[in-house]
Order: structure tokens, then sequence, then C-alpha cells
């Protein structure tokens, strides 16, 4: 039979508690992994289609432009400097939640300026990738099949459309989580800029924003492997 415990009686009193996480962090930490399992469901579901076709068209060749200078000897040029850009946003992340937690407003500040450049220039890139893409022919329900198209499986068999809806649905819904972020830390930054923060005592609130920023970031690592290296 349970006993009711004394007001004012902790129920933990081993050292640091290990449920003593704010809430609004756990929260996060939930929808997170509620969005990892959609992130998942899209990826595994890529994954059975393109392992269980005969042939796939090769990334080497359908990834093979970059601005201004066109098509490249070296493969996935464009992509891996997006992947930079990207990680590099999460270090700058990493230094204005440091910053937080010393309570420097200038450097929050300054780090989620290049945290939000960092994530306005990728999805640039992604803007410039899908217009370049869709001018060859890709785009929902379509994709180019003549000869000589650089969207033709590794084997020289006709494509189906099976690439280009997976690419666009899976790179689209991480460009929204991206521009979403990108949302999300300018706000952060208007609030840090006006001092909200050190109204309340902490930045709790920057932690929170890295956290989502560090999901996206990771989410692209296992979207470029799918989409760019398999």
């Amino acid at each position: 039979m349970s006993q009711a415990v004394p007001a004012g009686q902790k129920l933990w009193s081993g050292g640091k508690s290990p449920y003593n996480v704010e809430y609004g962090k756990l929260m996060m930490w939930f929808f997170l992994m509620s969005d990892a399992f959609t992130f998942g469901a899209f990826l595994i579901s890529y994954g059975s289609i393109r392992f269980a076709s005969n042939s796939w068209p090769d990334p080497n060749h359908v990834f093979r432009n970059f601005p201004l200078i066109g098509e490249m000897n070296i493969p996935l040029a464009f992509v891996s400097l997006m992947t930079f850009i990207l990680i590099m946003s999460s270090v700058t992340m990493v230094l204005a939640v440091t910053c937080g937690h010393n309570n420097d407003r200038k450097g929050v500040i300054k780090w989620m300026i290049w945290t939000i450049i960092g994530g306005l220039a990728f999805l640039s890139c992604q803007a410039w990738e899908w217009t370049n893409l869709h001018s060859e022919g890709a785009w929902w329900g379509s994709i180019a099949t003549e000869a000589g198209s650089h969207f033709l499986n590794a084997n020289g068999s006709t494509p189906t459309t099976n690439f280009s809806n997976f690419f666009f649905t899976i790179t689209g819904f991480h460009g929204f989580h991206v521009f979403s972020g990108v949302i999300i830390n300018i706000i952060m930054l208007i609030k840090a800029w006006r001092g909200d923060f050190d109204k309340r005592g902490h930045y709790l609130m920057i932690e929170k924003a890295g956290l989502y920023w560090h999901f996206v970031d990771l989410v692209w690592v296992f979207v470029f492997t799918c989409f760019y290296l398999l």
C-alpha cells in the first residue's frame, strides 16, 4: 500500500536528480524524437524502393553542376559545399549557446547572426539546386528519360519518377525545417538584442533553439548519405 509523501519532502535525495530537466527543454526533446520518427519513415521508405529497384540514377551524374561554373569533374562538389555551410552553422550555434551559459549577450548576438547567415546560405544553395534540376527535367511526378539525360539509371535504363519524388519530398521537408530554424533563430536574436534574456537571468531559450538546429544538421547527414552517396 502506497504512503502519502509529507509536504515539503523531496522524492530524490541521492545528489543531483536525473529528472531535474526544465519543462520546455524536455518538451523540445519529445518533439525532436517525434520528428526523428517522421524523417526515419521517409528515409526507410526511400531505402526500400531504392534497393528494390534493379538500377537507380547515378548521383555522380545527377549532381554534377556548380553555380556559375557548370559541369565539374569533381562529383558532388556543390552538395559538399552545402554540407560544410550547415556544419559550420552548427558550430556557430554551439558558440552562441556557450555565450548564453556565460550570460554574454554580445557573444550570443554575434554568433546567432552567423548561424542565421549560414542557414540562409544553405537555403539559397538548395533553391539553386532545385532550380537546376527542374531545368534539366526533374520534378515531382516527372523526370527526363531521353537519351543523354543525366537522370538515366546507372545501367543506362529508363528511370522512374521514384527518384525525383523522393528527392524533392525529403529534401523539401528538410529544407522546411531549416527555414523554420532560421525563423526561430531570428526570433531568438531579436529577444537577445532587446535584452529579454538578461531580464530573465538566463539564456535557456538559446539552448532550446540550439537543440532544434543541431537536429536539423544531424538529419542532413542521413539525407546527404542516402541521396548523394549511395
